[in-house]
């Protein structure tokens, strides 16, 4: 019995919601849209302020896509009343970045600037060279901009020089001892 997939969500005031007939969710507020594929097994009811994921059988993975649904919904619905944030922090001598429209130009310590195209539905701002906010409604989309733009430079472990989360602790590693 899945827990997760059992739990009635209540789509909060001033989201619209509705299952149209594509096999698609829908859901819309004043900060946006988004969709989500529902699969066959997966079945979904909106009953006045309340929505309600059910499976058709109890095979192993339609069990697992049961859950999964249910809390992608309301990951949905806590996007379009929040939204999603996360915080880069860049770490090095010499190491900064600015914004020039959607085009986020980074100094990393390479031969040349790293250029990083903002993609759409994404609210990237850089209230100092050092640190970037990067803000939306859509979850998994918030955490593949960040995750990317963290690729660009890594933190390495012995002078912690690179973009690292603002919550990610690096462990620092001893450099060479001197000689004896």
């Amino acid at each position: 019995m899945s827990r997760i997939g059992n739990r009635i969500l209540k789509i909060p005031e001033g989201i619209e919601a509705n299952l149209r007939e594509d096999s698609f969710f829908y859901a819309k507020s004043a900060k946006g849209e988004l969709k989500l594929k529902i699969p066959r097994v997966i079945k979904v009811e909106i009953k006045e302020k309340e929505l309600k994921t059910l499976r058709i059988n109890e095979i192993k993975h339609t069990k697992q896509l049961h859950g999964t649904i249910n809390s992608l919904i309301n990951g949905m619905f806590e996007g379009l009343t929040k939204g999603f944030s996360k915080e880069l922090l860049i770490q090095g001598v010499g190491y900064k970045c600015n914004l020039q429209g959607n085009k986020l130009n980074l100094a990393l310590g390479f031969s040349h600037p790293v250029v990083y195209e903002v993609p759409e539905g994404i609210n990237l701002t850089v209230p100092s060279p050092t640190k970037i906010l990067i803000a939306g409604i859509n979850k998994q989309l918030v955490g593949e901009v960040a995750a990317k733009i963290r690729s660009y430079k890594k933190p390495e472990p012995y002078k912690g020089k690179g973009i690292r989360y603002s919550d990610e602790i690096i462990i620092r590693k001893e450099g060479k001892a001197a000689g004896k």
